[in-house]
């Protein structure tokens, strides 16, 4: 027995199928993260034109300004649920400006000049080394887990040398009398930012938890202590969490080398 289709009921399942699928989402970018990547971008546009101009200490305040945007970015990225490949590439470009090109410009037309074809090429050297920090942080696999980083991060190296120049122009010191510390001080920067030395990032802080009510005196003894001076004390803070990572690291080797020994002893002494 024959059964005969009608293929306008074909033709309308077919039609069916058709508006059934997905429409094309249209692409676009969340505006609140990238509102603070752009005003980081701002403050370090600004950071190199207040140098320019020979008004150091905006610049340096600029640059500080930068960080802070820098970290809020993510922050909000995070709470709101719009992390995209759009901000992470977007922020990258930004630290650059910000965190690379501004403090090595800053640094040069405050003290490093100078020296002549010696500062820009250390400025340079620091420009590099932002570059290559960020494009490793963006490539490669984090060996040290969150937690961590592998190298000091871009902003506190540009914390260092904007710190630097802060001081300098508080306190109305010429850049050619503080060369040889400006000089160090960029280097250095630049090595650690490409070392393989560790560095805590703090990204296990909740800010959204509860805390004890001892953390929130301590915040607000932070922000006192910062009000007191802020070109010295954030400079000496920056410094400080500069050389923990290598001092961290030299005493960790210390441990693996007695832990070592301890082990070869007991080997020793129960084959014996």
């Amino acid at each position: 027995m024959l059964l005969v289709t009608d293929p306008l009921e074909n033709l309308d399942e077919t039609r069916d199928e058709v508006t059934e699928q997905p429409k094309p989402r249209h692409r676009g970018i969340y505006l609140l993260p990238n509102l603070f990547t752009t005003a980081g971008l701002f403050a370090g546009f600004y950071a190199i034109v207040a140098a320019i101009n020979g008004r150091f200490e905006a610049a340096a305040v600029a640059i500080f300004i930068a960080m802070v945007m820098d970290g809020l970015d993510g922050r909000v990225a995070r709470m709101t649920n719009t992390e995209s490949d759009f901000g992470k590439e977007y922020d990258s470009l930004v630290d650059m400006v910000a965190f690379g090109l501004a403090p090595a410009l800053v640094m040069f037309t405050y003290s490093l000049k100078t020296l002549g074809k010696v500062g820009w090429v250390a400025a340079f050297v620091y420009a590099a080394a932002t570059a290559l920090r960020l494009a490793r942080f963006n490539t490669q696999v984090p060996t040290f887990g969150k937690n961590y980083f592998q190298g000091l991060a871009s902003p506190s190296a540009a914390a260092l040398v904007a710190g630097l120049v802060w001081i300098g122009a508080d306190k109305g010191i010429a850049g050619g009398s503080l060369v040889t510390v400006a000089f160090v001080i960029t280097i250095l920067a630049a090595l650690l930012m490409v070392s393989n030395i560790r560095y805590r990032s703090f990204k296990d802080i909740d800010l959204k938890g509860k805390v004890p009510f001892v953390t929130v005196i301590v915040v607000l003894f932070a922000f006192a202590l910062v009000s007191l001076h802020p070109p010295y004390v954030l400079f000496f803070l920056f410094l400080s969490y500069a050389l923990s990572g290598p001092i961290l690291t030299l005493l960790h080797l210390r441990q693996k080398r007695r832990s070592r020994k301890h082990s070869g002893g007991d080997g020793t002494g129960s084959s014996s």
